[in-house]
Order: C-alpha cells, then sequence, then structure tokens
C-alpha cells in the first residue's frame, strides 16, 4: 500500500510522512527526490531550465512508477493532485492523507525557506501572501478529495496510521 500525503508545500508532509513510516515499518520517500533522481537535475533547475509543464509531466510518470505492494508513505509536491488525473489516481491506488493549513500558517513557514521553493523565489511578502491564499484556494478542489483530511496543526503520525491500517479497505 501506498499512502499519499498530500497539501501546500511547507504543510509538513515530508516531517510527518517520515514519523508515519517509522510508527509503521515502513519506507519514507518524497516525490520531489525520486523526480531528481530520474531527472539528474534538482527541482529547482528542472523549473528554471525546462519549466513547469515538463516537471508536471516527469511528477505524473514518477509517481505512477511506485509498487503499491512495497508500503510506502509518499510525500507529494503541493501540486501534484491537481494535475491531470493524479487526484484519482493516488485515491484509486492507495491512501489519500491532506494536511490541512490555512494560509496565514503556510505563509509563517514558507516565508522561512522561500529559496528553497522554485515557485516562490524572489517573491515580496505580499506577493507571497497572495499567491498562497490564492492558489491554496484554487487547490482545496483536489486536496479536499483526499480520503482523509487532518488538521495539519494536530497531525499524530501514530494515530493517523492507526486508521489507516485499520481502516476496512486497506486492513490486510
Amino acid at each position: 500500500m501506498i499512502v499519499y500525503l498530500i497539501g501546500f508545500m511547507g504543510s509538513g508532509k515530508s516531517t510527518l510522512g517520515r514519523r508515519m513510516a517509522s510508527r509503521a515499518g515502513w519506507r519514507f520517500k518524497d516525490l520531489d527526490y525520486l523526480i531528481e533522481d530520474a531527472d539528474g537535475r534538482s527541482v529547482q533547475d528542472i523549473f528554471q531550465q525546462s519549466g513547469e509543464e515538463y516537471f508536471r509531466k516527469i511528477e505524473a510518470r514518477t509517481l505512477r512508477s511506485l509498487k503499491t505492494a512495497d508500503n510506502i508513505v509518499l510525500a507529494c509536491g503541493g501540486g501534484t493532485p491537481c494535475d491531470k488525473d493524479n487526484m484519482a489516481f493516488m485515491n484509486r491506488e492507495g491512501v489519500t492523507v491532506y494536511l490541512k493549513h490555512d494560509p496565514a500558517t503556510l505563509y509563517h513557514r514558507l516565508s522561512k525557506a522561500k529559496k528553497l521553493r522554485p515557485l516562490l523565489a524572489g517573491m515580496h511578502p505580499d506577493e507571497m501572501k497572495d499567491y498562497i491564499r490564492i492558489t491554496l484556494d484554487e487547490r482545496e478542489n483536489w486536496y479536499n478529495k483526499a480520503q482523509f483530511i487532518i488538521d495539519g496543526l494536530k497531525a499524530d503520525p501514530g494515530k493517523i496510521m492507526d486508521i489507516i491500517l485499520s481502516y476496512p479497505p486497506y486492513n490486510p
């Protein structure tokens, strides 16, 4: 089984994902790192040199390359569920968990790390606030299709894994 963690950039998918995987004795993977391995360039370089459309093609291909029998917790990129039929694919192939945050919390988290985020590079604080608010609003439609919606500030990795592993369609 694969547990797909989705949510806006800076929502804590990688941090929570590592803890969830550890709790269950599973492997943790970050989709961005898998994309970098597949392409041979950093996500930032892919965006700068080849553009977002190219990145999304590699992202979709990499997402579909994972084997569902491997018991993986996968941290997806913020835009992953919103492209092509990625969200339907993830809901069909595994369990989706949306780590939900409000725009102010996301801004606070991202303002510290914006140099690491290609889509935020060089933005003025007011631009970033607007971008987060508008983009989150656009993406909520996809994020809310997740099988589980979790308050990102109250997420407990052990409880989340216990719920997922006892959820009838996924209980072995």
